[in-house]
């Protein structure tokens, strides 16, 4: 809305001023004036200006090729329309050399003073929305306020504060709904090059053979269907950082390709005789053992090695229950704002609930699972009722409390607790992820009773201590 961009206006001459100020307030535009430079960066300071128009030729010390100059050293997003009687070439490339918008020659038409503003204008407001963008991502995806105080989401915090400055190739590791993309982008956003691109691809949602056309672009009619030119990821990411979801997924002919543009940091679009220069950081992610991969030849190597330089593996929810409060909390405050609901917090059965649910899906199930419960609450805390009914069921004994009959035939006592006590332990085992320690824990065991228990119920063993 015009009404809202302020425009200064900077000539010696009084006529011009007057006339520039009663045009562009009829067009709807906040207009100021100044009859010299220094006038104008006064006025610069106190703020609040989108776009200076300044006469090139001025008496006094500054003339406004110095203002120019000014104004893109202290007020890099203001945009600036050159005036001038007296354009030359010279003058006119070097106003645009240095970050003026355009220039208009005198005499010139007010449908000319139109058009230029409306567009330049425009320039400032495209800027001013990235700006912002930038910082609303920033606060974000800013590696600190990835929710968690467990030990090991601390550990990853410490470790992308450590490589995010690098350039360093990152391989993040992890099962789904842990969270790769939001590591990914707590490392371009906390890197040198946060206000550069963040590229995103997910390898396994692009079929084959359309991979190599997006990864590296082609040129109109390098194949059917190529109607016209088309950048490639990297080329889109120059400066920033690429994010490679699902590497697993790339075939082996293209992990081929791949390598060598991560070798000679050069990409050559399909169809094109010409290679050319990226810069790009690398932070790929993957949920699948790539170790295996490269032991069985599903993954190479070369590969492998060059992009695991460092790798930063986020642990499942189950083995970081601790945060499983703090992420409820997180996710009833973003969806109770998002529906306008007041929701104060979640009752003990539910939480106790949540905290028993295993969560296959992990952060992104549960964000799901409490969206849902914003949804269906009732009140200002969150019941089982609101939760789905196999998370809900979570939190029921898996022994009545309340006293059973005995059957009339009689009952094998000895039996039926052995039954109870096996059930028990299995269900442990699968809250901390077949763990032991962890399981004897929730058990309020020892590790030895629990190993005696385990080896005498022939339980399946666990996958570490």
């Amino acid at each position: 809305m015009t009404e809202s961009v302020h425009i200064l206006v900077v000539d010696d001459e009084v006529s011009l001023r007057e006339f520039l100020e009663i045009f562009l307030e009829e067009q709807g535009y906040m207009v100021s004036t100044a009859s010299n430079p220094r006038e104008a960066l006064t006025r610069l300071e106190a703020g609040g200006v989108d776009v200076v128009m300044s006469d090139l030729k001025m008496p006094g010390p500054m003339d406004g090729i110095a203002l120019l100059e000014q104004v893109k050293q202290k007020y890099g997003d203001v945009e600036v329309i050159m005036m001038t009687a007296f354009s030359t070439a010279e003058t006119a490339i070097r106003a645009m050399k240095l970050g003026a918008h355009d220039y208009l020659i005198k005499p010139f038409k007010v449908e000319e003073v139109a058009v230029i503003l409306e567009k330049a204008v425009e320039k400032r407001q495209l800027a001013l929305d990235n700006r912002r963008l930038r910082h609303a991502l920033a606060d974000r995806y800013r590696f600190d306020n990835i929710v968690g105080k467990s030990r090991a989401i601390r550990e990853v915090f410490a470790l992308i504060g450590r490589v995010a400055p690098m350039k360093t190739s990152v391989l993040v590791n992890g099962e789904t709904g842990t969270g790769k993309e939001l590591v990914a982008k707590a490392l371009h956003f906390n890197s040198p090059r946060r206000d550069r691109p963040f590229v995103a691809v997910n390898c396994g949602a692009i079929p084959a053979e359309l991979m190599e056309s997006e990864l590296f672009g082609h040129l109109k009619g390098s194949f059917t269907g190529a109607f016209a030119n088309k950048k490639g990821l990297f080329e889109e990411a120059h400066g920033g950082t690429l994010f490679l979801d699902e590497i697993g997924e790339l075939s082996l002919a293209l992990q081929v390709k791949l390598l060598r543009v991560l070798q000679e940091r050069r990409v050559k679009p399909i169809g094109s005789t010409r290679e050319m220069d990226v810069d790009v950081r690398i932070v790929a992610a993957t949920n699948r053992n790539l170790d295996k991969e490269v032991k069985e030849e599903r993954f190479r190597q070369d590969l492998y090695y060059r992009l695991n330089v460092v790798q930063i593996v986020i642990p499942p929810l189950r083995e970081r229950r601790d945060d499983i409060p703090l992420l409820v909390q997180h996710f009833l405050g973003k969806f109770a704002d998002e529906i306008g609901a007041r929701i104060r917090g979640v009752d003990r059965a539910a939480m106790d609930a949540l905290m028993a649910y295993p969560f296959p899906g992990n952060v992104r199930e549960l964000e799901n699972v409490v969206e849902r419960a914003v949804t269906f609450a009732t009140s200002d805390q969150v019941t089982t009722d609101a939760l789905p009914p196999n998370i809900a069921a979570q939190g029921s004994p898996l022994v009545p409390t309340t006293a059973a009959d005995i059957p009339e035939g009689g009952m094998n006592l000895e039996v039926m607790l052995e039954d109870i006590e096996k059930r028990y332990l299995v269900r442990a085992l699968e809250l901390s992820g077949g763990v032991r320690t962890e399981a004897a824990k929730l058990l309020g065991m020892s590790f030895r009773s629990i190993r005696y228990k385990l080896d005498k119920y022939d339980i399946a063993k666990d996958t570490g201590d």
